[in-house]
């Protein structure tokens, strides 16, 4: 009989993640830890069984749009998956958005919401996007304070009833401006029925959604960001028809396929203003900054979906006599990988901690300036790190890795839009320099890598501490040395280099707590491991070879 290779398989994700499961036993209350873990057991019970077959399943489905019905009346109609449908359903009754605004666990409440995300994620086929920003509305109208936009929308995107449930877009994207949203064309025109959008919106994520925040420039404002203002938006009218938005397409991705993208025109939408009549970019930005941590809570995900199978298929295939777990260089290469997904993880849930305690009002001054660097830092950091683990993890498969119907493939054609959504890595970078001049330096990184470091006493440990301690000294050299063109262009290496070595301290503090209370070694030799990969990447780069380099023209 043929030979007939055993495929992997996934168990409850939630009991075989070590990895979460040692960081809620640290970071988290007793009695907070004890009542939620119920919750998390399902939500990884239905992530590595019932979930993932439908996905597997449901892999060749796409949204379809229909503009035009039979009688030709345009309508505009997108139909999800299967999956999706049944994602929402999952989304509402499980929580996804609503455990962070019920503040049952109060500052705790975001390290829970993020713990059931991150098992819910990588089996639903980033249905996480619309939660980011179903999430990322409501934070954007608290903190607007907004009180008829509050109750009108508010309990519906918190809501756990499939019913009332509502998701939001977050529709900034033209065909002028990605990143940079100064340059957004639309126009908010007032009439006597109140504000009405017109213009094109080139990139809409999720356009099956209740609801979405977008920018529009009031006639007369003046041109740039300032004169961009933060608007409202429902997408269909009390007869469930389009409310003046027509869908021109569906965009053809490379992942994310089956999150229903759309070019829209706005042809005198009706919308209301969140919070005034201009500054929209920094109104819209208590919603950038919880979907980038959603970004980096996905980000995740994937690495540790993909390790999940790649372990489990080294344990079941069987090569030059013996498994590849057995095999020495398979070993290394995994090792590697899973080291990079720990510092991910624990800067990841650090940054949820921080906001947490932010919107529970318990931050001091220095947690909320370490929440408003480390947030752009964790994304842009986390989404290159899952993509290079999923590249491994691909090819760790051989053959098997490439074809479409392992459902491999998917992994990281999906995760290739963590480092873009939501900032690139180098928008991010120049966010984080921003954002440290606001803070006035390095000082509030510097101080919380000093408290995790603190308790270390393991020699290894000391050692990687003070390597940890090096690479912010030496950030915070260059920091105050480079100026104009120098600062701009060493931005990214100066970001992914603060950001490994919070990574590492976050490792080594919590490696240090696993050998004192769980007598468990494997975070010390992930610590160990990332600490050899390198933290500091930030090597003297001559600005003339940069544009010899990049540029095609004559010298």
């Amino acid at each position: 009989m043929a030979f007939v290779q055993t495929p992997p398989e996934l168990g409850n994700q939630y009991d075989a993640d070590r990895a979460l499961r040692s960081y809620l036993m640290r970071a988290l209350p007793d009695d907070v830890r004890v009542e939620i873990e119920p919750g998390l057991k399902a939500m990884g019970e239905l992530a590595g069984g019932e979930l993932y077959r439908f996905q597997l399943a449901d892999r060749g489905n796409e949204p379809v749009l229909t503009q035009w019905d039979a009688w030709g009346n345009r309508v505009d109609r997108v139909e999800v998956t299967p999956l999706w449908r049944e994602a929402e359903r999952i989304a509402a009754e499980q929580g996804l958005v609503a455990t962070a605004y019920e503040r049952r666990h109060g500052m705790y409440s975001r390290v829970h919401q993020f713990a059931l995300a991150y098992l819910f994620t990588p089996s639903n086929d980033l249905y996480s996007c619309p939660l980011a920003m179903t999430d990322g509305a409501a934070r954007a109208l608290i903190a607007a304070g907004n009180r008829a936009l509050i109750e009108r929308a508010v309990p519906h995107l918190t809501s756990r009833d499939p019913r009332r449930f509502w998701t939001s877009g977050q529709w900034m994207t033209e065909a002028a401006g990605g990143s940079d949203v100064g340059l957004t064309e639309t126009v908010a025109r007032k009439d006597g029925d109140g504000w009405r959008l017109y213009g094109r919106k080139w990139f809409t994520s999720a356009i099956g959604s209740q609801m979405a925040l977008t920018l529009a420039r009031p006639e007369g404002n003046p041109p740039g960001g300032k004169g961009l203002a933060l608007f409202y938006l429902e997408t269909h009218d009390a007869q469930g028809r389009p409310n003046r938005i027509l869908v021109d397409r569906l965009k053809d991705k490379l992942g994310t396929r089956k999150v229903p993208t759309a070019e829209l025109t706005l042809d005198g939408t009706p919308a209301w203003l969140v919070a005034g009549t201009g500054d929209g970019v920094r109104n819209i930005a208590p919603m950038l900054n919880v979907t980038r941590t959603w970004n980096s809570v996905s980000a995740c995900a994937f690495a540790r979906r993909g390790l999940a199978l790649a372990r489990d298929y080294a344990r079941k295939r069987v090569a030059f006599g013996a498994p590849l777990a057995e095999k020495p260089l398979h070993l290394d290469t995994l090792a590697g990988l899973e080291a990079e997904f720990l510092g991910a993880l624990h800067l990841t849930f650090f940054v949820a901690e921080l906001m947490g305690r932010d919107e529970a009002e318990k931050a001091s001054e220095g947690q909320g300036q370490l929440l408003r660097v480390l947030t752009p830092v964790a994304k842009l950091l986390t989404g290159r790190q899952v993509v290079q683990i999923l590249s491994e993890v691909i090819e760790s498969f051989g053959g098997a890795g490439y074809v479409e119907d392992t459902g491999l493939p998917l992994l990281l054609r999906d995760a290739q839009v963590l480092p873009i959504w939501e900032g690139t890595t180098n928008v991010l970078s120049l966010e984080t320099l921003r954002a440290l001049e606001a803070a006035g330096g390095l000082g509030a990184v510097r101080r919380e890598v000093g408290i995790l470091l603190r308790g270390v006493r393991d020699p290894g440990l000391v050692r990687i501490s003070a390597q940890v301690e090096r690479a912010v000294e030496q950030a915070e050299a260059w920091l105050g040395q480079a100026t104009g063109a120098g600062l701009e262009a060493g931005a990214r290496r100066f970001a992914m280099t603060l950001g490994r070595a919070v990574e590492l301290a976050l490792l080594t503090h919590h490696a240090q707590w696993s050998l004192e209370h769980e007598k468990d070694p494997r975070t010390r030799a992930a610590a160990r491991r990332f600490a050899a990969h390198g933290v500091n990447v930030l090597a003297e780069v001559d600005a003339a070879d940069s544009r010899r380099l990049a540029r095609d023209d004559k010298l």
